[in-house]
C-alpha cells in the first residue's frame, strides 16, 4: 500500500522511532479500556441507590463488561485482517467513547447496562493489539523492553483509576465515572489517525473481501462463558441444581466450540480460535499459566480488600492506603523486568514471579487481628513484585515460537484464557471463602471479627497459593523457546 496511512509511508515519515510512537498510541487506548473495566466498581453502591437495584442486578454492570470483554478478544485477529490496525483500533475507541457517554447520560438502568457491554466489547478488541505490535514491530532483543514500558503505563490505569473515581463519585456523583474514559478516547482517536497504520499485521493490505466472521463460534463462546460465570455465581447463592445445569451447559458449549473450530480448520476456513496454536508446547504451557494466573490475580483483587475490611475491620481508606505502595512498586518493577526479559529465559522470570506471588498469599496466614499493618504492606508489595515479573514475560515467552501468521491468533487466545480465568477466579474465591466460613461456623454477615473468620480467610489465601504453585509447574515448560525471526513489521 502506498497511501499516507500505510506502514511504509509512516515509517518513512517518522523513521526509527516510529515503532515506539505506535506503541504509545495503542497504550493510551489500552489504558482507557483497562480504566473502564476497574473504575466502575466504586460507583456501584450509588448506582444501586439511584436505580433502586438489588446487589445482584447492580453487579451485572461489572459482570456484563467482563463477559463482553472476554468473548470479544477472540474477534481481534479477524478484525485486524479484514479492516487493518487503524480502523479496528479507532472503531474500538469510538465504541468505548460512545459507551462512556451513553452510560453517563442514561436515566434507565437497561441503557447503562448496554453501555457497559459496549465498553466491554471495545476493551476486549483493543487489549490483544499491543502484544501483536510488539512481536511484529520490535526486534527480539527489544521486545522485553517494549513490553515493560507498555506494561508500566497500563498498570497505572487500574492503580490510579479507583482513587480518582472515588473522588469523582463524592464530588459529582456516579455518572462522572463513565466520563473518565472520554479524554483518553479522544486522545487515542487523534493518535490513531496520526500514527496507527491502516495495514493488517505484517504490513499486509487489509482484505475487505476475506471470509465472514465465525458467528457460530462466537455465539458458542459467549454462551459458554455466560453459563460458566452464572453457574459459579449460583454455586455461591443459588440452588445447587441450577448451578449444575449451568456448568454442564458451559461444558457442552466448550465441547461444541472446539468441535466447530476443528471443523472450520479442516475445511480451510478461518476459525475464531486457531487450535493449531496448542501444538506449540510453549504456547500450550503459557496458556495454562495465563488461565491460572488470571484466576489467582483477579481472585486476589477480590479477596484481599474483603479480608482487610470484613476480616480485620479496616476502613476503606485504610485499605486504599495499604495497597497504594504495592501499586507503585508494581509500576516500577515492570519496566525493569522488561529489560531482563530481553536477556533472561522466560521460564525463569515467570517462575520467579509465580513463586513470589504464591509466597505472598501463603504469608497471609500470619496475619491476625493483632498483627502490625506494615506486614500487610510488605506482603502486598511482595505479591506485586511477583506480578511485575510475570506481566512483561508471559505473553512474549508463549508467543515467540509461533509462526508470524499465528501471532494475532495467539495474542487474542491467550488474552481470552487469562480473562476467562480471571472472571472465574472471583467466583472461585467467593465459593471457597463461604465454604471455609461455614466450616468454622461463622459468616461475613455477622458484625465484628474473630479468629475463626481470620482462619477462613487464611485457608482461602492458601488455595490461591496452591494455584500459583500449579501454574509454576506449567511455567517451567516455557524454557528453551526459540525466538521469532527478527525482521520488523507492524
Amino acid at each position: 500500500m502506498s497511501g499516507s496511512g500505510s506502514l511504509q509511508a509512516l515509517r518513512a515519515r517518522y523513521g526509527e522511532r516510529y515503532r515506539w510512537l505506535v506503541l504509545l498510541a495503542v497504550m493510551v487506548g489500552t489504558m482507557a479500556s483497562v480504566m473502564s473495566s476497574t473504575v466502575v466498581n466504586v460507583a456501584i453502591p450509588d448506582m444501586s441507590q439511584h436505580f433502586a437495584l438489588g446487589q445482584e442486578r447492580a453487579q451485572w454492570v461489572a459482570s456484563g463488561f467482563m463477559v463482553a470483554m472476554t468473548v470479544s478478544m477472540l474477534t481481534t485477529p479477524w478484525l485486524l485482517s479484514r479492516y487493518g490496525y487503524r480502523a479496528t483500533y479507532a472503531g474500538s475507541m469510538l465504541l468505548l467513547l460512545v459507551g462512556g457517554m451513553v452510560g453517563g447520560l442514561s436515566n434507565h438502568y437497561g441503557l447503562v447496562l448496554a453501555a457497559r457491554v459496549a465498553e466491554g466489547l471495545a476493551a476486549g478488541i483493543v487489549q490483544p493489539i499491543p502484544a501483536i505490535i510488539i512481536l511484529y514491530a520490535f526486534q527480539p532483543h527489544e521486545q522485553g523492553r517494549a513490553s515493560g514500558i507498555f506494561g508500566m503505563g497500563v498498570v497505572l490505569a487500574p492503580a490510579l483509576g479507583p482513587s480518582i473515581g472515588g473522588l469523582l463519585v463524592d464530588w459529582f456523583g456516579w455518572r462522572s465515572i463513565f466520563f473518565m474514559v472520554v479524554p483518553l478516547c479522544v486522545v487515542s482517536l487523534w493518535l490513531a489517525y496520526k500514527l496507527v497504520p491502516n495495514t493488517a499485521p505484517g504490513g499486509l493490505a487489509a482484505n475487505r473481501q476475506s471470509q465472514s466472521l465465525d458467528w457460530r463460534g462466537l455465539l458458542l463462546g459467549g454462551a459458554g462463558t455466560l453459563c460458566l460465570l452464572n453457574g459459579l455465581v449460583e454455586l455461591r447463592s443459588g440452588p445447587l441444581l441450577q448451578a449444575l445445569v449451568l456448568l454442564v451447559l458451559a461444558a457442552l458449549c466448550a465441547l461444541l466450540f472446539v468441535g466447530w473450530q476443528r471443523c472450520l480448520s479442516r475445511q480451510g476456513r478461518s476459525p475464531l480460535m486457531e487450535l493449531g496454536l496448542f501444538r506449540y508446547r510453549t504456547f500450550a504451557m503459557g496458556s495454562i499459566v495465563a488461565f491460572i494466573y488470571g484466576t489467582a490475580l483477579f481472585g486476589s483483587t477480590y479477596l484481599l480488600p474483603v479480608f482487610m475490611q470484613m476480616g480485620l475491620q479496616l476502613s476503606a481508606s485504610h485499605v486504599g492506603t495499604i495497597l497504594l505502595p504495592a501499586g507503585a512498586v508494581l509500576a516500577l518493577t515492570i519496566p525493569l523486568v522488561g529489560r531482563l526479559a530481553d536477556r533472561q529465559p522466560t521460564h525463569l522470570l515467570v517462575s520467579i514471579g509465580l513463586f513470589l506471588l504464591a509466597l505472598s498469599f501463603a504469608l497471609m496466614v500470619l496475619i491476625g487481628l493483632e498483627s502490625p499493618l506494615w506486614w500487610l504492606v510488605v506482603f502486598a508489595i511482595l505479591g506485586r513484585i511477583g506480578l511485575g515479573f510475570i506481566l512483561p514475560s508471559l505473553n512474549l515467552g508463549a508467543m515467540r515460537p509461533l509462526d508470524k501468521s499465528l501471532i494475532s491468533q495467539g495474542s487474542s487466545t491467550i488474552g481470552f484464557l487469562r480473562m476467562l480465568g480471571g472472571a472465574a477466579g472471583v467466583s472461585l474465591c467467593g465459593i471457597v471463602l463461604e465454604w471455609r466460613l461455614a466450616a468454622h461456623g461463622v459468616s461475613l454477615a455477622s458484625s465484628g471479627s474473630s479468629p475463626a473468620r481470620i482462619a477462613a480467610f487464611s485457608e482461602s489465601f492458601l488455595m490461591l497459593a496452591a494455584l500459583c504453585v500449579l501454574a509454576l509447574v506449567a511455567a517451567w515448560q516455557l524454557r528453551d523457546a526459540p525466538r521469532a525471526p527478527s525482521a520488523p513489521a507492524a
